[in-house]
């Protein structure tokens, strides 16, 4: 199933005319979240500042960019960081951190039932 994804992804983009991309693994993405993220953001909500949760409508109203790419501002923003968020790029791969991103995009898209 994943090969058929990144198979699909491989086309839209050729046909979107953008470089192309390869599917993140989501369950390598809840290990990760699991480790790195649950602390704060146990099933999608936010300890710290309780407005910010990681469900799609609060996504998409904080977010920038979001509705251009779901996967990749979570992936900014996991990277970068912002506010009272740490910036996991130095700690965390780039692979990880796509991941990582599919999972929480997963999450958010099934409201992390």
């Amino acid at each position: 199933m994943r090969r058929l994804l990144s198979l699909f992804a491989l086309c839209l983009s050729l046909v979107l005319g953008a470089a192309p991309s390869f599917a993140a693994d989501a369950g390598h993405g809840a290990q990760i979240f699991s480790a790195n993220c649950a602390a704060c953001h146990m099933g999608g909500g936010n300890v710290v500042n309780a407005e910010r949760t990681l469900k799609q409508e609060a996504l998409n109203a904080y977010l920038a960019n979001y509705g251009e790419g779901h996967e990749s501002a979570i992936q900014a923003q996991v990277t970068n960081g912002k506010n009272a968020m740490p910036a996991f790029g130095g700690k965390l791969s780039e692979g990880d951190i796509q991941d990582v991103a599919a999972y929480v995009e997963a999450q958010a898209t099934n409201n992390w039932a």
